[in-house]
């Protein structure tokens, strides 16, 4: 991304293209990464024919819809399939909950 103010000479404008470009790179990857988990879920939720079925992604957040019987499946597939996106040096941890409804799940 071309960030033209980094040469500002008003370091208000030039602080603030700086944590721009410091970001950019970061935001880039993290949607990167929850896109390429996104396909590799759908893929093994075919492949292992479930009724599971990802509803909405929101930011670093993926929503699901699944029948209670195949809810620990679904756990453990989402949980593989994002921790392995992307190998980096350090583990990336995934945090899961669940509920009923939009609320219980928060």
């Amino acid at each position: 991304r071309y960030i033209p103010e980094i040469n500002s000479q008003n370091r208000n404008v030039f602080e603030a293209a700086k944590r721009i470009a410091i970001n950019t790179p970061i935001q880039g990857t993290a949607a990167d990464l929850i896109k390429k988990a996104m396909v590799t879920i759908d893929k093994e939720l075919e492949k292992r024919d479930l009724k599971s079925r990802m509803l909405i992604q929101v930011h670093d957040e993926l929503v699901f819809e699944s029948p209670p019987e195949e809810s620990e499946t679904l756990i453990g597939i989402v949980i593989d399939k994002m921790e392995n996106a992307i190998v980096f040096d350090v583990p990336l941890k995934v945090n899961i909950s669940t509920g009923k409804n939009w609320e219980e799940a928060h």
